[in-house]
């Protein structure tokens, strides 16, 4: 249900009700956009969002605060942020930060262009300048991946007034009132212990007190993480589909719980759960499907392991099979 506020389409115009859209349980009026613009996400009709990331995302952008969310990988955190902006119509940009970003990608850098016939040199802004201008929610994937001098770029945004001073130009760039900033995270900022996740980095503790809400979205209670395959694989929504389902979440709960004591290296998140069920009705077969999906990304030596879980789930033999 939406309510009108005002007719400011430099910001939001409306009100939707955090209840009656995202099935939270508070009386909670969000700023949102009657109208949609090219950078505003597509809706999934079928994502299921989780309350408590819900929540800290939905107070990112009424109170303009900024939100890190942290967990393991394919537990839809980036998804998660896209799918709240597309319910407000609210523009959004996603950002890898991958060790190929550099400071003049977010920056901006001279360029020549073609002005009235003639080349001349002029500036163009990047991601950031660009963002800072207007009621986007910028978001920074993968932020502990990151290299220092980016993270010091964003840095100046993650200040409390939040204005941008681009050197080169002699210019300050002060933030648009509904601009809104977000990342994600595997670490939270301590860097990898784990092994999980190469690439990631210690992130430097005065930059994490500026974030405003660390939110936390890890792998969901089983019945949640059925149910969300089975929207995504509506062809197994049946007796024998739901139990299929619920066998492959029971294997990759085996999976996690054997990471965590350190017998296997990987984890089947539920990113890799969904592809499961999908190359299962690709190819007709349970077993072929779990091999492309996750066993072959699997080391030599803990193929014998994730078989052993797989005969619990599904009473089969598989390393039998395969031979």
């Amino acid at each position: 249900m939406k309510s009108k506020k005002d007719d400011n389409q430099d910001g939001p115009d409306i009100t939707v009700s955090a209840k009656e859209v995202f099935g939270l349980n508070v009386d909670w009026k969000v700023p949102a956009f009657s109208r949609r613009d090219p950078h505003v996400p597509e809706i999934d009709s079928t994502y299921r969002f989780n309350e408590e990331a819900t929540r800290a995302i939905l107070a990112g952008f009424m109170h303009n605060r900024k939100v890190l969310v942290q967990g393991f990988h394919g537990t839809g955190k980036s998804t998660h942020i896209e799918q709240v902006a597309a319910q407000l119509n609210w523009q959004c940009v996603r950002v890898n930060l991958d060790s190929h970003v550099t400071r003049v990608d977010l920056i901006g850098r001279d360029a020549i262009i073609l002005q009235e016939g003639k080349q001349v040199t002029a500036f163009q802004e990047g991601i950031i300048p660009w963002s800072i201008q207007r009621p986007v929610a910028l978001v920074f994937d993968e932020y502990d991946a990151a290299r220092p001098d980016v993270m010091f770029v964003i840095q100046r945004v993650l200040e409390a007034q939040g204005r941008l001073t681009l050197l080169d130009q002699n210019r300050i760039i002060t933030p648009h009132p509904y601009f809104r900033i977000f990342a994600t995270t595997n670490t939270v900022g301590l860097g990898d212990t784990s092994g999980l996740y190469h690439g990631t980095q210690p992130i430097n503790q005065g930059q994490m007190d500026r974030w405003n809400i660390i939110a936390t979205l890890n792998y969901l209670p089983d019945a949640e993480e059925i149910a969300i395959v089975l929207v995504k694989s509506p062809t197994c929504n049946n007796t024998k589909g739901k139990a299929l389902i619920k066998s492959m979440v029971a294997m990759a709960n085996l999976t996690r719980e054997g990471f965590k004591n350190g017998d296997i290296s990987v984890v089947m998140s539920p990113r890799t759960v969904i592809t499961w069920a999908e190359n299962a009705r690709i190819f007709d077969n349970v077993e072929s499907a779990f091999r492309m999906t996750f066993l072959n990304k699997c080391d030599e030596t803990e193929k014998p392991v994730i078989a052993e879980y797989y005969q619990r789930c599904f009473n089969v033999e598989l390393l039998s099979e395969m031979a």
